[in-house]
């Protein structure tokens, strides 16, 4: 992959297929502006159509991994030049709500390395990725309530209850309190805490896992996850599993990986 660095985010490939997107507007806490948002837009649709990226670390520069949408920020989403201010609005919101979407999903896992402050639409940002580790200094809030608004914003309403319970999610959406890592961590909301500093290495030790495994199924295994979580019962879930992996087993992978098990090697995997 080229590495491309712009002025709201730096993208790096810190090893072949895992590649590290920075939010940069550290004198902003890393706040969600309608640059940054178009930026990290057009960064997650290049990285989908890229067959040797393989994993996506999401960060932030400096102290906080991102503060929210940027209430000081005046732009309007791209495109809604002339429009009404209903239409307007609604298209800004549009523009940050469903890149959430797009994060989650991407045909690329995504882990999260939380450093500092993860706040509103920033906190959405987090849970929208698969996967969640954190810096101690890391601390988390859905913060909309205390705008004036609805805490349901971005996905939160419908990725946090899925990940630590629909009473802990009341609780955290209806107060719009701070908490800390090691509270995230005991809910299950971020696997893992670690010195500061040293989350985005954290990161990288589950990345590396995830690339020993043949890319096809690792698309296949994150979508198919998601969309089973949602089914309506067991059966359907059974069917959307049967038919994935039917299509996996034309692949190649699978007698690939007999091989390699006989050979006392590790498996050759073919790209996407």
């Amino acid at each position: 992959m080229t590495e491309l660095t712009t002025t709201e985010l730096l993208v790096h490939e810190l090893e072949p297929g895992i590649i590290l997107f920075t939010l940069n507007r550290p004198e902003r806490l890393n706040a969600l502006s309608q640059r940054l948002i178009a930026t990290v837009h057009e960064a997650f649709d290049r990285i989908a159509g890229d067959r040797l990226a393989r994993v996506v670390i999401l960060t932030g520069a400096g102290r906080a991994f991102s503060a929210g949408a940027d209430v000081k920020d005046q732009h309007a989403a791209p495109g809604t030049e002339g429009m009404g201010e209903v239409a307007t609005v609604f298209l800004s919101q549009d523009h940050l709500a469903s890149l959430h979407d797009k994060i989650h999903r991407s045909p690329k896992p995504v882990i999260a390395a939380v450093n500092g402050a993860a706040m509103g639409g920033g906190f959405a940002l987090a849970l929208a990725c698969d996967i969640r580790y954190a810096a101690t200094s890391a601390s988390f809030g859905a913060r909309f309530i205390k705008m004036g608004v609805s805490s349901c914003d971005m996905g939160t309403s419908y990725l946090l209850p899925r990940l630590v319970g629909a009473s802990r999610s009341a609780e955290l959406m209806l107060t719009g309190r701070i908490f800390d890592a090691r509270e995230a961590r005991e809910m299950g909301l971020v696997l893992d805490v670690v010195a500061d500093g040293s989350v985005v290495e954290r990161a990288l030790l589950t990345a590396r896992q995830i690339c020993e495994n043949p890319p096809l199924a690792t698309w296949m295994t994150k979508e198919t996850m998601w969309q089973t979580i949602d089914a309506p019962s067991m059966r359907h879930a059974l069917d959307m599993e049967n038919r994935t992996q039917v299509m996996c087993t034309h692949t190649g992978e699978l007698e690939e990986a007999f091989k390699a098990f006989a050979e006392k090697r590790p498996p050759r995997w073919r790209g996407l």
